[in-house]
């Protein structure tokens, strides 16, 4: 299983192959729907985003509520296609990993392809377990959409599967 560094850099992003399991550790940061609404109103209005898109990933998720002694609590994927019409402005400004569930737009294979971008897929349903992967989580923008807020997250061997290449392969156009 190959070992992926967050935030993302070019070389690696090109080696990555669509299908191929992978372990996440570094920096992403969390984002659903509301909060990629609000991130996409703040580049149109020319607004600075509270961390830096260059190289960032987002994780597609609204973790539960962490118990006593826990840095998180269930914290599975989203599905991804609710961010689906953000993604091409937010890869024109330098995002370069997605983590969620299920099939992509048309429009966000074009924007991977054209931004060389990545898309991650993580096993729905396994939320208690991918928890246990995120070491420290941090709220930096929006507290009031609770657990949707946007929060900078650091985690160790996340697994997930390249879904989609820099080359338009698609895992979910793959046979078997």
């Amino acid at each position: 299983m190959k070992h992926v560094t967050l935030p993302l850099q070019k070389e690696e992003i090109e080696t990555l192959q669509a299908g191929e399991p992978v372990l996440l550790s570094g920096t992403m940061y969390t984002a659903r729907d509301a909060a990629h609404k609000k991130l996409v109103e703040m580049i149109e209005r020319g607004e600075q985003l509270p961390f830096d898109l260059q190289g960032a990933s987002i994780y597609y998720v609204g973790p539960t509520p962490a118990r006593d002694h826990q840095v998180i609590g269930s914290a599975g994927p989203t599905t991804s296609s609710r961010m689906d019409p953000y993604v091409p402005l937010l890869a024109e400004n330098g995002l370069k990993g997605m983590i969620g569930k299920g099939r992509r737009s048309k429009e966000v294979i074009d924007a991977v392809r054209k931004h060389q971008m990545v898309y991650f897929v993580c096993t729905g349903g396994a939320g208690a377990l991918l928890s246990h992967c995120i070491t420290s989580r941090q709220v930096i923008a929006f507290p009031e959409l609770l657990a949707e807020a946007v929060a900078r997250i650091e985690v160790k061997d996340f697994p997930c599967f390249v879904g989609l290449d820099i080359h338009g392969n698609n895992i979910y156009d793959m046979e078997d």
